[in-house]
Order: structure tokens, then C-alpha cells, then sequence
């Protein structure tokens, strides 16, 4: 069973900054693409970032220039780097992750959310 476990979020001050980590575990044969999305109340999830297998990044318009996303092949660990935090960043973040698990097809994974709030 493969499971992404997030952590790093908060309550932070606007203009303040925050690290979030996924870390993804079980019998996983490889990680390919890694995204994190979020989900403010009344709203749909939206993608903020995306790393691919190459290390190839992109970003909503909204936070290029203040969110960094990384990952680490080793440790099949997505980072999120967010700095200049707005009040409008905060939602739950997910990360989302395409799995190859050691038997069977590739398959898309969620974790389960951690909460980021930013404070005017």
C-alpha cells in the first residue's frame, strides 16, 4: 500500500514563509510526475505547481517567483518552498503523485492535506 504523507503547514503571517513536504512510502517501484494543489473553502483544487521526472517545473501565474517546488528522487519527496505568503494562499494543500508501485500499472496518488493559513 503506498501512502503520501504531507506535512509543514501552518499559521503564518503575510509576508512570511512556510516549507511544505510529501513524502511518499510503500512498495513504490518509482515516482514520476509530483504536483501540489489546493483547495480554499467554497472553491475547486487547483494545481499551484508540477515537477516532472526531469526535474522540469511549472507554476500557476500566482505564485511564480515565491514558491519553489523541489523534489528528492532518493527519499520520493516533493518539497514546496512558499515565501512572500498572502492571505489569499491560504487552503488545504495536497500533493499528487504518479506512482509505478513495484507490481502493477502506474496509478495516481493524493495525500491527505495539510491546512496553510496566512494571517493579514
Amino acid at each position: 500500500q503506498v501512502q503520501l504523507v504531507e506535512s509543514g503547514g501552518g499559521l503564518v503571517q503575510a509576508g512570511g514563509s512556510l516549507r511544505l513536504s510529501c513524502a511518499a512510502s510503500g512498495s513504490i517501484s518509482s515516482v514520476a510526475e509530483l504536483g501540489w494543489y489546493r483547495q480554499a473553502p467554497g472553491k475547486q483544487r487547483d494545481v499551484v505547481a508540477f515537477i516532472t521526472s526531469d526535474g522540469v517545473t511549472n507554476y500557476v501565474d500566482s505564485v511564480k517567483g515565491r514558491f519553489t517546488i523541489s523534489r528528492d528522487n532518493v527519499k520520493n519527496t516533493v518539497f514546496l518552498q512558499m515565501s512572500s505568503l498572502k492571505p489569499e494562499d491560504t487552503a488545504v494543500y495536497y500533493c499528487n503523485a504518479r506512482i509505478t508501485p513495484v507490481r502493477g500499472s502506474s496509478y495516481w496518488r493524493w495525500g491527505q492535506g495539510t491546512q496553510v493559513t496566512v494571517s493579514s
